[in-house]
């Protein structure tokens, strides 16, 4: 409680004076009047999706690729992709029905960072040394400013993808030379009150730990050197932007993360600057150059990457923060979501970012794991009601859920075709394309605000996660992205990929435009209703926002034909089939039989003959 209501007390007296508005809200846009539940969401990373402009390619740096970072035929160097593609392809992404794009980091990154022979580039965007200015290999403010303006004029919502918990390696450690580890160093080991480790003489006398992030406390912390001795290499001293991030005492310092424990916090992540978000300071900086951002391009959302590294008192004060100058802005509904990432996700994990640290939405890694299981691991369809569920456990339950931001796969974890191929080694291509057009019907279909990688709706499958799953939607060089046919077409990854005659972007189009002409498959609540211990149906019912209207989606997830009966809501009487077969008629009050070919769906609208009473 006292560190919520120091969040709160900080992020009132920031609302209060540089972030406070100076004159009244104006009135939102069609747009940002748009309640962030519902939203249908297109992820892409901007240097793989589509390359409009070629002057760019090397962010105006001169060398080679280990200077410019551009290799276009190695998946972990830039490949060209920038702003000016997306805007020329928004149309392309509005065709399948889409209300919104979550755009990968933008900001200006460390061209290429890593030891000698394992070198990198920061085409993914999560290496970022200046948190103004779009990466010169994109493109530039004002292209971004033309993106969103462009895409607003379409009806699409843009969302940034964000990062507060570190920045690019800069910052060294004496007692690490630069290309190698740097272990955690924990703080029982290592405090804050002594230099080097416990043996060492005392330094910071007064400091109360990171738990107290008031000012006063703060204030004595001047020495950095409780754990390593950092410092910032010559040439690098004003590396970031803005410059109190080229500060030591804003760091933790600590060494490397293992993502497990106190390190998961404190330590750097895969060696990234780990940014001290305890530090009042840094709490002032991030929420500072976040809100300029909502002011100057009038985004519609963060997507907020590495969400739990960073201290539950950060979030408390910042996302209020971020609500507040959006509001200020006319954007009464801005989405933020947090990446919450690890392994065997539930629904109980993830809401404790929504109940403890205040995120209105956490990105639905438990969505993610249960499709999965249904769908690649030969689990029963209990584990999907399992999950829906949990849906009590979030703060505000199940109606706030349904914004929650689900999804089947992304950059990280790879493309859902490829986690079918990994958990069933040997599937032919048909039964694979039929399983993971059953994974986006769900995706599509079920509570939730969801989200659709790119390349999936052109059949891109992949070798793996992370760089394996990022291909390019251009004509690719990258000799592991050519070597793998696509899924349901012909053509290949040495080709452009943008076909709207693609079966998947002809499926995922279809049920866009079902979200749109029925609000109770994008917005409306969701009652679980039949389900098993093996393969087979999973159904639930889902209801009008306003009319109350009810609608039944079933799926078959085995590889068999069935026929089986189903729940439904006693006062429905006759169906109406908008995808897949429904029967005509009811079989009897409060049930209905359905036939479902081998991994198929069906949603069924409920016809108001009668008006149907909600919670059935």
């Amino acid at each position: 409680m006292i560190l919520r209501r120091r969040a709160a007390a900080l992020a009132a007296a920031l609302a209060a004076s540089a972030l406070a508005p100076a004159h009244a809200a104006p009135a939102p846009s069609a747009v940002a009047a748009r309640p962030a539940a519902g939203e249908s969401i297109y992820f892409v990373l901007p240097d793989r999706f589509a390359n409009g402009d070629n002057a760019n390619d090397t962010g105006g740096l001169k060398g080679g690729r280990l200077q410019t970072g551009f290799d276009p035929a190695d998946k972990g160097f830039y490949h060209g992709g920038d702003i000016k593609g997306l805007i020329a392809r928004l149309d392309y992404i509005k065709g399948m029905g889409f209300t919104a794009v979550w755009v990968g980091p933008v900001f200006k990154n460390k061209a290429v960072q890593g030891a000698p022979g394992q070198e990198s580039a920061g085409y993914h965007g999560y290496w970022i040394t200046d948190f103004t200015q779009v990466d010169p290999h994109f493109g530039t403010n004002a292209e971004f400013a033309a993106l969103v303006t462009a895409a607003h004029a379409r009806g699409l919502k843009v969302y940034m993808d964000i990062v507060v918990n570190h920045t690019a390696d800069v910052i060294q450690y004496r007692e690490a030379p630069a290309g190698t580890a740097a272990p955690y160093r924990d703080k029982a080991s290592y405090p804050y009150s002594r230099k080097g480790g416990l043996s060492g003489p005392a330094i910071n006398q007064g400091f109360a730990g990171d738990e107290d992030s008031s000012e006063a406390n703060f204030a004595r912390l001047t020495d950095p050197g409780y754990a390593y001795t950092p410092f910032i290499p010559k040439g690098e001293e004003h590396a970031k932007v803005p410059d109190w991030l080229n500060d030591v005492r804003y760091y933790h310092n600590r060494g490397d993360s293992t993502f497990s424990g106190e390190n998961s916090r404190f330590g750097d992540f895969v060696g990234l600057d780990d940014v001290f978000t305890e530090h009042p300071r840094v709490r002032a900086g991030m929420i500072a150059i976040y809100a300029d951002w909502i002011r100057k391009f009038h985004v519609d959302g963060f997507r907020i990457d590495t969400a739990r590294h960073v201290d539950p008192g950060f979030w408390q004060a910042f996302i209020p923060a971020m609500q507040q100058v959006a509001k200020a802005q006319g954007i009464p509904h801005f989405a933020i979501f947090g990446e919450v990432a690890r392994e065997n996700p539930d629904n109980g994990y993830i809401a404790r970012f929504t109940r403890r640290d205040g995120y209105p939405n956490v990105l639905d890694f438990a969505f993610h794991a249960a499709v999965r299981a249904v769908l690649a691991q030969g689990k029963g369809t209990d584990v999907l009601a399992d999950l829906f569920d949990g849906d009590v456990l979030y703060q505000g339950g199940d109606a706030a859920a349904l914004a929650q931001p689900t999804f089947i796969d992304n950059h990280d974890v790879g493309r859902f075709a490829w986690l079918v191929e990994h958990d069933m080694p040997g599937i032919g291509q048909d039964e694979l394309l039929a399983r993971t057009a059953l994974a986006h019907t769900m995706l599509l279909t079920l509570r939730g605000s969801p989200v659709v990688y790119y390349g999936d709706e052109q059949g891109m499958i992949g070798h793996g996660n992370d760089q394996a799953a990022r291909q390019d939607m251009f004509a690719s060089k990258v000799p592991s992205y050519n070597d793998q046919p696509l899924l349901g077409t012909t053509r290949t990854t040495t080709q452009d990929n943008f076909s709207p005659d693609h079966p998947l972007y002809q499926l995922i189009a279809r049920l866009n435009g079902l979200r749109a002409a029925h609000p109770a498959l994008a917005r409306g609540r969701q009652v679980t209703r039949s389900y098993g211990e093996k393969p087979g149906l999973f159904s639930v019912s889902r209801f009008d926002p306003v009319t109350g209207g009810e609608y039944l989606i079933a799926f078959n997830t085995s590889g068999q034909p069935i026929k089986v009966a189903s729940t439904i809501g006693t006062s429905a009487k006759d169906l109406q089939s908008l995808l897949g077969q429904c029967p005509a008629h009811v079989a009897a009050p409060g049930s209905v039989v359905l036939d479902l070919p081998a991994y198929g769906s069906a949603v069924c609208r409920v016809l108001p003959t009668s008006s149907p009473k909600q919670g059935q």
